[in-house]
């Protein structure tokens, strides 16, 4: 720049062979204003017709950020080349790539109609063109387009190229067709580890977790070393198949292997710890994050509220939440859920308001939130009134998730009728999750008629959903027609439906410890029935009565009781109590739904021995505290 200023200065003739490293050395600068003062000087020289000279312009402009002005060059050159074709495309693509999550997806619309417009032209695409073009496809989510482009690219003989196959099976995993990714990646004379990488990730995507275990347990075999972005992988892949515990586990051999964590390796962490309740890891994790100077990432911070949220301490949560300088709508959703997990259903409707005062518009996820909380906490005028804000006020059109938060409101608080007929008029194809919480409320209220019905709806979309089969048992077991509830048990195993087994997890001195109904196999099983016994003693003379209606075994009642002593939950409070210092409070996480008589028994425990104890089961949080359940009995 210095010598082109001289040039200037001394009044020498600029040419084209001047303005290209000039303006190549602008871009690589990213010095916008001496761009712009040498493109007065192309168009001065007469010389911005040049295709040279032109293309340098627009890389130079693209490579400032400034789009408009790579475009208005761009459209009055006379006659283009390769080259400014790939600037203009590489451009509007290395420009998206830096706003990264903040781009509108019209620059993948850009850069597709560039592609076309570039074919029409007769311009004969490169290697460099294709990895762009692939991956605004693969953004765009526009499978028949990434399709044609892959036709083209066998056509010009580029499938061989590492880079142009890694972008085509990262299109196709993208896309969601993971057999013509797969297909791809087969055919490739070599894989690298970003091929690898863009399968597996596009297995965890598709939520097929044990195929991208199976990859990337074969990229070790091969020797591949493994990226922060394979390790991420994995640990999600982890989470959404429901393996909190290895993604841990994941987690500390990768540290131990010494990659450093990035802001998406802490999301997958944090996840992995809310699956599981790991409330104690999830609090190192946040230490390590502060450490690590990424606290500020706004998904971490929404993933941490979501953390301690999930793990029974909304205290935490909030905490979190009211340090974030700013909230957009991924982290107020996670304070909203959270507040709905909890039954604190007063708090979520204070903090929406507090969300819309700060200009923050809802979406469909707030919905689901707020609707979960109302249901939970039996707001059922409010639940109305939210559900219509949502499609008059905000315009979200309602879906099935909504309905279903609807039907469970309705239907919990007894308005059963209102319930099947909101199901009748939806838009849309009632699912098997709908019928079934119908059931679940006639199950409450004792409707046989209704349950009747609705569990031969569910059984029709779900011929094997135990769900069914065990929620119409216990409703016939409800209203005292015990034949008929041995009957739907015999179906149920005729049919081969299997009910999924209850189990629970308690983490005591950083461990996690997990509990069956009649446990054979914790190292402490012995003292734990001797501290069942001591509780059972305690209970009985405080006036607990155990509650046998459900337990369907032909025995005599003493057995059904002691049945009802070794359920999962029992044994995991019975460990925390006697693991722990008095007054400690228990968090523990059950898989399926607690039931009636533990939910009693645990209020006694709580008042006995003096503890909160917080359960999480597959609805919701239980807070027992000196007799009390958060939950005031309606769940």
């Amino acid at each position: 720049m210095m010598l082109y200023q001289q040039m200037q200065h001394e009044g020498l003739r600029l040419s084209t062979f001047t303005f290209v490293p000039v303006l190549t050395a602008c871009a690589n600068l990213r010095a916008l204003e001496d761009g712009r003062c040498v493109h007065q000087q192309v168009i001065q020289s007469a010389c911005e017709s040049d295709v040279f000279v032109a293309t340098s312009l627009i890389d130079m402009y693209t490579k400032c950020e400034s789009m408009e002005e790579a475009w208005e060059v761009f459209n009055k050159m006379p006659s283009r080349n390769v080259v400014s074709w790939n600037a203009m495309i590489l451009g509007i693509f290395s420009w998206k790539r830096r706003l990264a999550k903040y781009v509108k997806a019209g620059e993948y619309e850009k850069t597709m109609e560039l592609f076309k417009q570039m074919q029409k032209r007769g311009m004969r695409p490169d290697r460099f063109t294709f990895v762009p073009v692939l991956n605004a496809c693969a953004g765009l989510r526009a499978l028949e387009e990434g399709r044609r482009a892959h036709q083209l690219i066998m056509q010009t003989g580029c499938e061989a190229d590492v880079f142009v196959g890694s972008s085509v099976v990262d299109m196709y995993a993208k896309c969601g067709s993971m057999e013509d990714a797969w297909r791809v990646f087969c055919k490739m004379p070599s894989q690298d580890v970003v091929t690898w990488t863009a399968m597996i990730l596009g297995y965890v995507r598709c939520g097929q977790g044990q195929k991208a275990l199976e990859l990337y347990k074969r990229m070790q075999q091969e020797g591949l070393p493994s990226w922060v972005v394979c390790w991420n992988a994995m640990i999600f892949g982890h989470v959404k198949c429901g393996e909190g515990h290895k993604a841990l586990q994941l987690f500390q051999k990768m540290q131990h292997e010494g990659v450093q964590p990035d802001p998406a390796t802490y999301v997958g962490v944090l996840n992995a710890c809310a699956n599981v309740v790991a409330l104690e890891e999830g609090r190192r994790t946040h230490e390590r994050i502060i450490q690590s100077r990424c606290e500020s990432n706004v998904f971490v911070k929404s993933s941490l509220v979501d953390m301690y949220a999930k793990c029974g301490s909304m205290e935490d949560a909030c905490r979190v939440f009211n340090t974030m300088p700013s909230h957009d709508v991924v982290s107020w959703n996670a304070l909203l859920g959270g507040f709905a997990m909890h039954g604190q259903g007063k708090e979520a409707l204070v903090h929406f308001e507090r969300m819309c005062e700060e200009g923050v518009h809802p979406d469909d996820i707030t919905f689901v939130c707020l609707l979960s909380a109302c249901s939970h906490a039996g707001f059922v005028d409010e639940g109305l009134r939210f559900n219509a804000l949502m499609t008059t006020v905000y315009r979200i059109p309602a879906k099935l998730e909504h309905y279903t938060c609807m039907v469970d409101l309705l239907g919990r608080a007894g308005h059963l009728q209102e319930a099947e007929n909101m199901i009748q008029g939806m838009p849309c194809k009632p699912n098997a999750a709908i019928w079934r919480a119908l059931l679940g409320a006639c199950r409450i209220h004792g409707n046989v008629e209704m349950g009747e019905r609705m569990a031969k709806r569910v059984l029709e979309l779900e011929p094997k959903n135990a769900a069914a089969f065990v929620l119409l048992s216990n409703l016939y077991a409800a209203t005292g027609n015990l034949e008929l509830s041995e009957s739907v048990e015999r179906q149920r195993k005729e049919r081969d439906a299997k009910k999924q087994p209850g189990r629970t997890w308690i983490e005591v001195n950083d461990a996690v410890h997990t509990f069956v109904v009649d446990d054979q196999i914790h190292p402490e099983m012995i003292k734990i029935r001797a501290e069942l016994k001591r509780l059972s003693v305690l209970m009985h003379d405080a006036g607990y009565v155990p509650n046998t209606k459900f337990v369907l075994h032909d025995v005599e009642e003493e057995e059904k009781v002691i049945h009802l002593c070794h359920h999962s939950e029992k044994l995991a409070i019975a460990f925390g109590l006697m693991s722990t210092d008095p007054g400690t409070p228990l968090r523990i996480v059950k898989n399926l739904q607690v039931c009636e008589d533990c939910h009693t028994s645990t209020k006694f425990i709580s008042k006995i021995v003096r503890r909160k104890i917080i359960v999480r089961d597959a609805n919701r949080f239980h807070h027992f505290e000196n007799g009390v359940c958060s939950c005031r009995d309606y769940w």
